[in-house]
């Protein structure tokens, strides 16, 4: 792949600038790329709340993150919370997760294309937030997205700035897609 495709450059930072404002135009612009997902049946299970640095929605997802992810997260311009409907007006939904990781993937990728950064954090309290916003019973919070401009490293604690710092890898194509069997690679030669 081209080291300037959207995917490729994706990562998922720590470090964000916070000083940066991503402003509620540009929001709208990323969670316009969720919206337009897949999902079966085009059920469209993904909902969002959206948090700007400062404000209230911002600090009550802030509360709900675990105390790691505190540490920094706080730095980040946005702090949305992605969650699936499991049911709309025809019953219980299929496969909503699936559904709601499509458009969060659009969601990053099209950040990425705006030259914004973004770090999908499953270390938070999803009853916080379904108490603090009073969410249905039917919508299930899943993953907090922290998005914004690139920070420095060095305005992390040590390990993480370590872990920031440290090489992208990604496992080879034989131990991940298989034909013929289980556990034999599709391209034997990856």
């Amino acid at each position: 792949m081209d080291g300037h495709d959207p995917i490729m450059r994706r990562w998922s930072p720590r470090s964000f600038d916070g000083t940066a404002e991503v402003s509620p135009d540009t929001v709208r612009v990323l969670l316009e790329a969720a919206r337009w997902a897949a999902s079966h049946g085009n059920t469209q299970p993904a909902r969002f709340l959206v948090g700007y640095r400062g404000d209230d929605t911002f600090e009550r997802i802030f509360a709900a993150l675990r105390p790691g992810n505190r540490t920094w997260a706080g730095r980040a311009s946005v702090l949305l919370v992605a969650a699936a409907a499991e049911v709309d007006e025809r019953g219980p939904m299929p496969n909503t997760e699936f559904g709601l990781g499509l458009a969060v993937q659009n969601l990053v990728l099209r950040a990425v294309e705006l030259d914004l950064v973004t770090h999908q954090i499953g270390g938070f309290s999803p009853d916080v937030i379904r108490e603090s916003f009073g969410m249905p019973d039917h919508v299930r919070p899943v993953v907090v997205i922290a998005v914004g401009v690139l920070g420095d490293a060095a305005e992390l604690p040590d390990d993480l700035r370590r872990r920031e710092q440290r090489a992208r890898v990604r496992k080879p194509l034989g131990e991940t897609a298989f034909a013929g069997r289980w556990g034999e690679p599709a391209f034997p030669d990856s």
